[in-house]
């Protein structure tokens, strides 16, 4: 292993405890995955929050966006020996048919003014809203854009995983684009500036049967329209990329090609961070990739917890040469690491 990011002695640095519920009966299970960025002064995180009712002995209950219901929302309870409950795991379970999570996320501001004490909002900034998004919205990343931040979020529904998209200036009025890649896709990053003309992005769509849990590139002239899809990278068996690989936070250009930190999981879910360094004028033409990780989960922080084994990034901040990503560990907590640009280039020459 060639690590060459640094942990924050403060890690974790946000638990579940540090942030209050959304809604009465509900409980914060995780923070997960927050998208970063700058903004008035400031580093900002957008975390993904994870709730779910208290769980009761003998059964499994689930929040559901419905704007029928009281509040938009309401709870399924099924008891663990219903004949209808199949299959209940950590992550979903199926119930007469259907897969449904076991938490409802969605994304909540966090400040902080030296990027490593955050202030967590009381209310949410974004939830689900509509039927492709009644299970909620997660791990979003965030790119400025000519003083646009646009947000591309997981939409997620019994319809499936698609990516969002959102936009604001002022982090207090949202407009919503609705979903710019069906299901089944996530993982989009958008790059920070054009590129031959165009706006770029990295995303995941996943093969049923053929193909695979692979990175893809696309281009677009507005943001919300995509096409040109090419596919860019791929699992590579028997390396700690084998089962699937996605991208993190908007790719950061250098002088060498656009460098993208991606996360890469085996066969036993053990999820892990490298990078992939683009061509300047063809993104769709990967230069140089991590032979090794560059980051693992080895702290008992990153090694235990709701899922553990887990290292991921979709959100950083750079100043100059020096890289901060933050990261979920373990799906429960948030975390941050550094590191120096030009000592990650170096590995991959």
């Amino acid at each position: 292993m060639h690590e060459v990011f640094e942990r924050f002695a403060e890690n974790p640095l946000l638990r579940p405890a540090d942030v209050r519920p959304s809604a009465e009966g509900l409980r914060v299970e995780c923070l997960l995955n927050p998208g970063a960025f700058r903004y008035a002064g400031k580093t900002w995180l957008l975390l993904r929050v994870a709730e779910r009712p208290e769980q009761r002995p003998g059964r499994v209950s689930t929040p559901i966006l419905d704007p029928d219901s009281p509040g938009g929302m309401r709870i399924l309870e099924v008891s663990r020996d219903d004949p209808g409950l199949t299959a209940s795991g950590d992550r979903g379970f199926v119930y007469r048919g259907t897969t449904y999570l076991t938490t409802l996320s969605h994304l909540r501001l966090a400040s902080s003014q030296d990027g490593v004490r955050f202030q967590v909002e009381e209310s949410p900034a974004l939830v689900g809203s509509g039927e492709l998004e009644a299970f909620g919205v997660e791990d979003c990343r965030v790119v400025e854009i000519a003083g646009t931040y646009y947000l591309t979020y997981s939409a997620v529904s019994f319809r499936g995983v698609g990516v969002g998209l959102a936009s604001t200036r002022d982090w207090r009025r949202f407009a919503r684009h609705g979903m710019i890649l069906p299901p089944h896709n996530k993982d989009c990053a958008i790059f920070p500036e054009k590129v031959g003309g165009s706006y770029w992005c990295l995303h995941r769509p996943s093969g049923v049967g053929l193909g695979g849990n692979y990175i893809w590139v696309a281009r677009s002239q507005d943001l919300v329209h995509w096409g040109d899809h090419r596919f860019l990278a791929a699992t590579r068996p028997g390396k700690w990329d084998s089962e699937r690989v996605g991208a993190g936070a908007a790719p950061i250009r250098t002088d060498r090609g656009w460098l993208e930190i991606y996360h890469g999981a085996d066969h036993q879910g053990r999820y892990c961070l490298g990078a992939l360094l683009l061509d300047l004028r063809d993104p769709s033409r990967v230069v140089a990739r991590s032979e090794e990780p560059l980051f693992e989960p080895v702290a008992e922080y990153e090694k235990k917890g709701f899922v553990g084994s887990v290292v991921f990034t979709n959100g950083q901040v750079v100043d100059g040469d020096e890289l901060t990503i933050y990261y979920g560990a373990a799906d429960t907590v948030v975390c941050a690491a550094r590191a120096s640009v030009r000592a990650i280039l170096e590995t991959l020459r």
